[in-house]
């Protein structure tokens, strides 16, 4: 079983998760023989975050409570409020699970945070363009590593820029690999360009 929390503080940036929560929840897409998801919404508090957008989300448990081992997928979206103090358990937690070959995903924003804790140091990975990491950590040793993509995924850490959550997303359901290949494929081209054809390619899909 999968086990994959999504993390929220306040002001977290609804959007970039949008469509990775909706379809993690809903299942709607998920293949027959899918692996088993377990969802869970953890915060540094149980005190109810909002969102950038205004939603109330009250989370299902703690950082402290996190599962770490080889099926641990913890899901960092962007916020205003990374630099609080009370965002550092879920930080030390993330190094716990790339250790531990569990996966990292982050966007936006938390790249810096990632950054500051020397993950993006060996790995490939993206954030909000180039000279950005440079900008906000000065201690950023991961230039070579940097690719100019909206998304990247480099074996167990999985990152974006701002615009980049749609490819972000379907990076990370590869990574769980709950959908069919048609099905992601068909998915990610309908989201993306919007043709009627792929549309009625991911219905296909539905149940198979």
């Amino acid at each position: 079983m999968r086990k994959v929390y999504i993390y929220l503080l306040n002001t977290t940036a609804d959007w970039e998760i949008g469509h990775l929560c909706a379809e993690l929840n809903s299942r709607r897409f998920f293949k027959k023989d899918a692996e088993e998801i377990s969802l869970k919404y953890i915060s540094a508090s149980k005190e109810t975050a909002r969102t950038m957008g205004g939603l109330a989300v009250t989370p299902d448990c703690l950082a402290d409570d996190i599962s770490i081992d080889e099926k641990t997928v913890l899901i960092l979206p962007g916020a205003d409020t990374w630099n609080d103090e009370s965002n550092n358990k879920v930080l030390e937690k993330s190094v716990e699970i790339l250790n531990a070959n569990g996966t990292v995903c982050a966007i936006c924003g938390v790249t810096v945070a990632l950054a500051k804790k020397g993950l993006l140091d060996h790995q490939h990975h993206t954030s909000n363009g180039k000279g950005f990491l440079e900008m906000f950590v000065p201690e950023y040793k991961g230039t070579e590593f940097y690719v100019d993509s909206p998304a990247v995924a480099d074996k167990n850490l999985i990152t974006a820029g701002a615009t980049g959550s749609l490819l972000w997303t379907k990076l990370i359901m590869e990574r769980l690999n709950v959908f069919s290949e048609k099905a992601l494929e068909a998915w990610y081209n309908y989201f993306k360009t919007g043709r009627a054809e792929y549309f009625f390619a991911l219905m296909q899909q539905l149940g198979r």
